[in-house]
């Protein structure tokens, strides 16, 4: 068919019919009518009907295959996980043991001293993947943020001492802990003493959304409450214990035995894994300490297993974290009374 036979009539006609059409449907119609001009069909088109030449070929390879594609963003590359659908598991893996609050508790960000290409190195050393299917460092990285790591170094975060052994310490950490999360009928706890909370007219962090004005200082405190917390990591659950009395190692068991029936109810445990930071309160020097919680693996028929962090690492304590979103939640509120449960 020459085109060049027709007439004014007939490409108007065409022209409107295109237009008549959207997306994948307006390309095969054009593929179709260059398919009936025969040869030079593509370059008479553009010039007489105003076709864009590239939407032509689209189509036509369309009509040949038989694939319409209009959604453009399935056209794209397939995120990381789509091809590895483990990663971020294995990202998760390996950072997390080494993870930490913020010490200030002014963000719930986790820090870990690690950068994006450590990672990936781990990855390949840990985890058994290929040089070639991992993803850049640069992709990395962003699975990092979206799991809320922050890969650089800081330096308020760096522990300040460090003991010959502290490297063994967290190496056994990290073998425990993720085997106590895995195994069933295991349980995992994490316990501690946050710093005194005192109660007065005191503005949190020099803030207050309260509309109140907050003392310029904290001296002179209505009271000061002691606050003992403990975490289930892998339920995301917690247990919070104010108290005005000093955390003795009597408190911490009788908060413990407080909760047990609940716990023993929902997860029906034969085995307690405990995180602490290894205070005085709770060290394994502390005979008092050690006494009621034998004690209370004998009179509840579990096993205990103490897990402690090494010295002046407290910060990678889970329930540390805790601490984190609490001070974030508190930020701003003057904390002027106590409400006395009955």
């Amino acid at each position: 068919m020459d085109f060049l036979q027709l007439n004014q009539i007939t490409a108007e006609l065409l022209i409107n019919t295109a237009e008549k059409f959207e997306g994948g449907e307006r390309r095969i119609f054009m593929a179709e009518v260059v398919n009936a001009l025969g040869p030079g069909g593509q370059r008479e088109a553009e010039r007489e009907l105003g076709w864009n030449r590239w939407t032509i070929r689209k189509g036509l390879k369309e009509l040949e295959t038989g694939i319409i594609i209009d959604n453009r963003s399935a056209t794209g590359r397939k995120k990381a996980e789509e091809h590895l659908p483990d990663l971020m598991k294995d990202i998760k893996d390996i950072v997390e043991p080494q993870s930490q609050t913020d010490p200030t508790f002014r963000t719930t960000q986790l820090y870990i001293p690690l950068t994006a290409g450590g990672v990936r190195k781990l990855l390949i050393e840990e985890k058994g993947y290929s040089d070639k299917e991992l993803p850049t460092e640069r992709t990395i990285s962003n699975k990092l943020n979206e799991l809320n790591y922050r890969p650089q170094k800081v330096t308020k975060s760096k522990p300040i001492k460090k003991i010959p052994e502290t490297d063994a310490i967290f190496d056994q950490l990290h073998k425990i802990n993720p085997e106590a999360d895995e195994a069933e009928g295991v349980i995992r706890m994490s316990m501690d003493a946050k710093a005194d909370i005192k109660i007065g007219p005191y503005s949190r962090c020099g803030y207050n959304r309260g509309g109140l004005k907050g003392a310029d200082h904290d001296f002179n405190p209505d009271d000061i409450l002691k606050l003992f917390g403990i975490h289930l990591p892998a339920y995301d659950k917690q247990y919070l214990f104010f108290s005005k009395s000093k955390v003795t190692p009597d408190f911490m068991i009788d908060t413990l035995e407080s909760i047990w029936l609940e716990i023993e109810q929902k997860y029906n445990p034969h085995t307690l894994v405990i995180n602490s930071d290894n205070g005085p309160e709770c060290n394994s020097h502390r005979t008092q300490f050690i006494k009621r919680i034998v004690e209370f693996a004998i009179s509840k028929g579990i096993t205990i297993k103490l897990a402690y962090y090494p010295p002046y690492h407290s910060k990678y304590n889970p329930v540390e974290r805790v601490w984190g979103i609490l001070e974030n939640h508190w930020n701003g509120e003057i904390l002027d009374s106590v409400c006395k449960r009955r």
